[in-house]
């Protein structure tokens, strides 16, 4: 349960930019801070009991428990005296333990309205539009701040869902998650703005409170959610979403080397069966010292391009952060960089049943995470790395409808044609 009021370091500083919410990473050294006396303690598979473990342990070492994971880790999140932790670290059941760092994402929605069905930009520059595939079958959690349950253009769509911040309920109520999740399922039907996978199931995994702020084991929360419904464990879950990110860095071993205990949750429920899929983030630098963007051997991660059409060809008009089919200058790159997706001026579902638009590689990220259930639903059983290669297959190539006057993004971008 969680029993206080925490603030994390995440993906998005969003602010109002004219009718539009525009997203931006926050400074680096901001996503570094730590929440002080907060811990993640990964336990040894060979414990039986996390629940009975770390209770004991939590007593023993004088703290106070904030989340028992069970799935993609064995272990707890707790507050700890500083002076136990180094105590803590000696027990023979112990793996190692994580520091919790701090997430934050502050929005408004611009003006919302309720319309007749429009084509978003991004759906139509991707070519996901019109096919006979929808994505039907195949489930997706958004580990965000939640879906609006009643959103119009979502509800028949989400499956359920776990609350892993604060409140009683997995429903938004800050906006962002809504809006992802439109990208990636809203329906097709004669309202608001349709998805990439329309018939795809949603589930709406709140690790965000209702002011974007949460903790990095409240993440962890959600992965642990997400892998307890992954196929290993008899569920249907296998594309996430994670338009999130913090100050970090992969150490190619699954946090083991490290003690990076969100890389070594992510690794567990991907060999669960679940593809992830993860914003490179905002702050046009390299991803590698952002995460989970820089976990390369267990996640897809995600730049974005600026387009302003929904065409390919750059003949829209220019937008505020780039000419139209050039990579956003926001958007970060790097090696760990697998794929682009149009992540400028994308109009998407917002909570009260309202549209907003909005900036970021958080809403270019939901649009390959929709791409790789079309892959799947007709792939069943495609491991991540499957899924991952045969985007990038089937991706439009640097040059053949958009460039990049930086020099900085080789990557291609998403393509639903095929799919």
């Amino acid at each position: 349960m969680f029993k206080k009021s925490i603030f994390v370091s995440v993906l998005a500083l969003l602010f109002v930019s004219g009718t539009s919410v525009a997203v931006v990473y926050a400074n680096a050294h901001d996503k570094e801070d730590r929440v002080p006396g907060q811990y993640i303690v990964v336990l040894k598979d060979s414990v039986v009991d996390s629940d009975l473990v770390g209770d004991a342990l939590v007593e023993k070492h004088k703290g106070q428990k904030l989340f028992t994971y069970n799935k993609a880790v064995k272990g707890f999140a707790a507050v700890l005296p500083d002076a136990e932790v180094v105590e803590l670290k000696k027990d023979p059941r112990v793996l190692f333990v994580s520091e919790d760092r701090k997430v934050e994402i502050v929005a408004r929605p611009s003006d919302v309205t309720v319309m007749a069905q429009s084509l978003p930009t991004g759906v139509n520059r991707i070519n996901a539009e019109n096919k006979l595939n929808k994505g039907a079958g195949v489930h997706v959690a958004v580990i965000d701040t939640g879906i609006d349950l009643k959103h119009q253009d979502l509800n028949a769509n989400i499956a359920g869902g776990k609350n892993c911040s604060t409140g009683r309920s997995y429903t938004d109520g800050n906006g962002h998650g809504t809006h992802v999740a439109g990208t990636i399922a809203a329906l097709k039907n004669d309202r608001g703005v349709v998805g990439v996978a329309p018939e795809a199931k949603l589930w709406s995994v709140r690790v965000l409170n209702n002011s974007g702020s949460g903790t990095w084991s409240s993440v962890i929360c959600g992965v642990d959610f997400v892998t307890s419904k992954a196929p290993a464990n008899g569920g249907p879950i296998t594309v996430a979403n994670m338009s999130l990110g913090g100050g970090g860095a992969s150490d190619n071993a699954c946090g083991k080397d490290n003690n990076d205990a969100l890389h070594y949750a992510i690794c567990r429920s991907r060999d669960a069966g679940v593809t992830y899929v993860v914003a490179a983030g905002n702050e046009g630098v390299d991803t590698a010292l952002s995460v989970p963007a820089a976990y390369d051997d267990a996640v897809i991660t995600v730049s974005a391009l600026a387009d302003s059409d929904g065409v390919a060809g750059g003949a829209g008009s220019a937008t505020s952060y780039g000419a139209d089919d050039t990579f956003a200058s926001f958007s970060n790159f790097g090696s760990a960089v697998d794929i682009a997706a149009p992540g400028v001026k994308i109009y998407s579902t917002w909570k009260g049943g309202g549209y907003a638009t909005l900036n970021g590689t958080s809403m270019a990220t939901p649009h390959v995470a929709g791409a790789a259930a079309l892959y799947i639903a007709a792939h069943p059983g495609a491991t991540w790395t499957a899924v991952r290669d045969a985007l990038v297959a089937a991706g439009e190539a640097l040059g053949d409808g958009h460039t990049d006057p930086s020099g900085l993004h080789p990557e291609v971008l998403v393509r639903a044609d095929t799919l």
